[in-house]
């Protein structure tokens, strides 16, 4: 069956869109490509951005199923029998807390967003996809889940997660002309990763709390543009033979090349040690004492 549309356009759905963001900046580029962009996020309102630029949108909550069903009937009367292109998972929650201080509340909500929401949509959107074969599954992974990104265990399995199902999950859809791109994301400018985050008053990294302060924004440093990453997944997107793993944003290719020679556990753990103040901590717990979740 044909993958374009009724004009002509290859039709692409992409979640968690609210500028500035990796969504917003996709549905841009997508659009700039020829291919008619249907954006969402929780409400409309928050998009009325792309709205400006002729972009069709939706309102999505993926952590909600029945918001996830409506969002499929509605784009399936959008799209029609000729079915969907590409399906962006995008939404994404950060979390950056050391493993013992993250509320398993705040553990949850992170897997419901990063890992179940992104099983759900596949789940209803599939379908669509299968109309349009060969189509596209574009999942948004991290380098978060290659490396022991120091005060983020949470996000990072979330990640984690992520990569392993994705991979599997290829291997099921290949028969139905579905691929699956896992894109593992470096530092890009994102809004998940301005989110404030403070120790709590018993933490035991209290000592190293100035090193924790920066490590919350350390992906912003030297952060790649969005509109950067934008264009080059959109162009690895559309190709007829799309990669498996796409690696995109600040560090991306250098952490690649690391791990592929086998340094990455060790060089990424004493850059960890570092930045996270764990040398320094290490130091102060050697000549003092821990008493419950306090150094004394």
């Amino acid at each position: 069956m044909s993958t374009l549309n009724r004009d002509g356009r290859k039709t692409v759905f992409i979640t968690g869109c609210t500028s500035p963001g990796i969504g917003n900046a996709l549905a841009r580029e997508f659009q700039a490509k020829g291919c008619r962009v249907i954006a969402s996020a929780r409400t409309r309102k928050a998009i009325a951005d792309l709205e400006e630029l002729g972009i069709e949108t939706v309102d999505l909550d993926v952590c909600d199923e029945e918001s996830v069903k409506a969002a499929a009937r509605e784009v399936e009367g959008l799209v029609g029998e000729r079915g969907l292109d590409v399906l962006v998972n995008n939404a994404g929650r950060n979390m950056t807390l050391p493993a013992l201080d993250v509320p398993l509340s705040e553990a949850r909500a992170t897997f419901e967003t990063n890992f179940f929401a992104v099983v759900l949509m596949n789940q209803q959107f599939t379908p669509l996809l299968i109309r349009a074969s060969p189509s596209l599954i574009l999942n948004i992974g991290s380098v978060a889940g290659i490396i022991p990104y120091i005060y983020s265990s949470i996000y990072n399995a979330s990640k984690a997660a992520l990569h392993a199902y994705s991979d599997t999950l290829r291997l099921e859809l290949e028969p139905f002309g579905v691929r699956v791109m896992v894109v593992v994301t470096g530092g890009v400018q994102s809004n998940i990763a301005r989110t404030e985050r403070l120790l709590p008053d018993d933490s035991l990294y209290r000592p190293v709390e100035r090193e924790f302060n920066a490590r919350v924004k350390h992906s912003q440093s030297n952060a790649m543009d969005t509109g950067m990453y934008a264009r080059g997944l959109v162009r690895e997107a559309l190709k007829t033979e799309p990669k498996q793993w796409v690696w995109r944003g600040n560090m991306a290719h250098a952490i690649k090349w690391a791990w592929n020679l086998g340094l990455g556990g060790w060089l990424f753990g004493r850059y960890m040690r570092r930045i996270g103040g764990l040398w320094r901590l290490a130091a102060m717990v050697g000549s003092k004492k821990v008493e419950g979740k306090k150094i004394v």
